[in-house]
């Protein structure tokens, strides 16, 4: 059996996606070695979240899952935060950004536009192609790396991670 959902599970409603044994921290979270070293697995940040995107590791400390929603910048993770891992003073920049992987139905030649429809920043557009197709497109300036492109992807072809270093300034 394929670890890829089969098109008729899309038909089907069939939305399961595996989860990842790492994430994004939350943009609350301060540098990754003091914050292993400060964060104490309470878990007091999952539950203050009002977008439910922050879930918990192995370690049981807080990573974004996007698949359940966006991020705010809200900052209620910090305020609930009793260890200081997450703050809403001297954290490190916020540098993620969403990424389109290959299997999106846009380049496949389907009309989808769902990823750049959840947009609130319109960071994801539309080229038109001389074929005929729409393909999509993230504007690295535009994307503050909120995650609301991710969970509305049929085929989980968007993601969001760590902008590599070079590739734009933080938002």
């Amino acid at each position: 059996m394929s670890a890829e959902p089969a098109r008729r599970d899309l038909f089907l409603g069939r939305f399961a996606r595996p989860t990842k044994a790492h994430g994004l921290r939350p943009p609350t979270a301060i540098e990754e070695a003091r914050f292993v070293a400060l964060c104490d697995g309470c878990a007091a940040c999952a539950p203050a979240c009002p977008e439910t995107v922050i879930r918990l590791d192995g370690e049981r400390r807080p990573v974004l899952r996007f698949e359940h929603g966006e991020c705010t910048f809200c900052g209620a993770c910090a305020d609930a935060c009793p260890s200081h891992a997450l703050t809403r003073v001297g954290v490190r920049a916020w540098t993620a950004t969403a990424s389109l992987a290959g299997k999106c139905l846009a380049v496949g030649g389907v009309h989808c536009r769902t990823c750049g429809d959840a947009c609130p920043r319109s960071a994801i557009r539309f080229a038109p192609q001389i074929d005929g197709r729409f393909l999509p497109a993230v504007i690295d300036a535009d994307c503050n790396g909120c995650g609301a492109c991710v969970a509305g992807c049929p085929v989980d072809a968007v993601s969001v991670n760590e902008r590599p270093q070079g590739r734009g300034e933080a938002a």
